[in-house]
């Protein structure tokens, strides 16, 4: 428990000041952040005879990530289009490859894009949801996230009973969920006090669309690792397990968050 609680310490208070100091800190932080979590998500489905392609698949997501971000910092889009023949290489990649079963390589390959990636695509685009960052958004999205986390676990132990999905995530009961979302509404009040950019109203549907899309990207994640009978996605972070275990939450909540707010607020 202590090697959690310092790991845990010092990764937030690293995010914290990722998120506050600037369009470029943000930036190059989960730029890092979203390739760790691709590396672990193929280090997971890597068996003798699934073979995704770790390093095209590496500048398939950094091309991804990085084009994405100059769009938002510079607004121009031309950078895009680089995606665009890393992905055809990785195909050729694949057929001089020597392995059993290409197809499947392949889909893992973009798939680790799609899962891991893309949603930090979204996550950045929370930062400039205005044309130029601003924190406020990415701070509450990760402020939301983390309260529905600590109130489903804290309602969860001492008042679960009735499980959420027990075949994929045996410990997640309905008690913890509504407990998350009592505390991600609680938070919202308290950050529709200090970021009025929106009002309360937007501050509690987004903190209501983090409740249900972080559950079901915890849930996603829990299918993928019993897909390949692991316990954590990985061992980078003492007392947590591996970055997708701690981000697993963002990965559908994002993407729901960013059109929520293209829509309803822009």
């Amino acid at each position: 428990m202590k090697t959690r609680a310092i790991t845990g310490f010092f990764f937030v208070s690293i995010m914290l000041g990722s998120v506050l100091l600037g369009e470029k800190t943000f930036a190059v932080f989960f730029l890092i952040l979203s390739m760790l979590c691709l590396d672990e998500f193929y280090r997971l489905v890597k068996k003798d005879v699934l073979r995704p392609q770790r390093i095209t698949g590496a500048l398939l997501g950094l091309s991804v990530f990085s084009s994405v971000l100059y769009q938002l910092m510079n607004g121009e889009t031309r950078y895009l289009l680089l995606i665009v023949p890393i992905a055809v290489a990785v195909f050729i990649f694949e057929l001089y490859r020597k392995t059993n079963n290409p197809f499947q390589n392949l889909a893992f390959t973009f798939t680790g894009v799609i899962f891991t990636v893309i949603p930090f695509c979204f996550y950045a685009g929370i930062g400039f949801i205005e044309g130029i960052y601003n924190f406020h958004y990415s701070l509450g999205f990760l402020i939301l996230l983390w309260s529905s986390d600590t109130g489903a676990y804290l309602f969860g132990r001492s008042l679960g009973k009735n499980k959420l999905f027990k075949r994929h995530s045996p410990k997640k009961t309905w008690e913890g969920f509504f407990g998350g979302m009592i505390v991600s509404l609680l938070a919202a009040f308290i950050l529709s006090t200090q970021f009025t950019g929106i009002s309360y109203i937007h501050w509690a549907i987004i903190s209501l669309i983090i409740v249900v899309g972080g559950t079901l990207g915890d849930l996603c994640e829990s299918m993928l690792k019993r897909s390949f009978d692991v316990k954590d996605s990985g061992s980078l972070l003492p007392g947590h397990g591996g970055v997708l275990d701690r981000f697993d939450g963002l990965f559908i909540a994002a993407p729901l968050v960013y059109v929520y707010l293209v829509i309803f607020t822009t």
